[in-house]
């Protein structure tokens, strides 16, 4: 018969299991999830329906492929561009990362208003369900009727 030899946990093993099962760190793994699918929205939004306007509007160039060769032959697209060995500047796919972010940001602005908005509502309602505290004069009253309880009888 074989004695199993016992295997204690290292205390930093403990520390990490603790740390992951924090709120916290759920809320994050979650957040990075639904950011990864609004990353694919906020693309498509921007290289679907802005780019096309904006292309539009400067005249019917197509604003992803605009780009710079700086060395090589230049070709039809970007990427066949890159393929072909170009050193090049992708000019459009720079702006296209701007307009990215920034249509990020503004959502993230508006996601915390709305939250700021609803705590600050939240704080106002459990105010309201609290009871009041004494007004200055009847605080002077109790403070007087102390005071005359504390006095000896005569």
């Amino acid at each position: 018969m074989s004695d199993i030899i016992p295997i204690k946990e290292p205390a930093w093993l403990r520390e990490f299991k603790a740390f992951i099962m924090r709120g916290n760190v759920i809320d994050l793994a979650v957040g990075i999830v639904i950011g990864a699918a609004f990353t694919a929205i906020v693309t498509s939004l921007v290289e679907d329906l802005i780019n096309p306007i904006v292309g539009l509007l400067i005249g019917g160039i197509d604003f992803s492929n605009l780009f710079i060769v700086l060395s090589g032959e230049r070709r039809p697209s970007l990427e066949a561009t890159r393929d072909g060995g170009a050193a090049v500047l992708a000019i459009g796919s720079f702006i296209n990362a701007i307009i990215k972010f920034l249509i990020v940001a503004m959502a993230v602005f508006w996601l915390i208003k709305a939250i700021s908005k609803l705590r600050t509502t939240l704080d106002m309602q459990e105010a309201a369900k609290a009871p009041p505290g004494p007004t200055p004069t009847e605080a002077l009253l109790a403070e007087i009727r102390d005071e005359l309880k504390a006095r000896p009888k005569v």
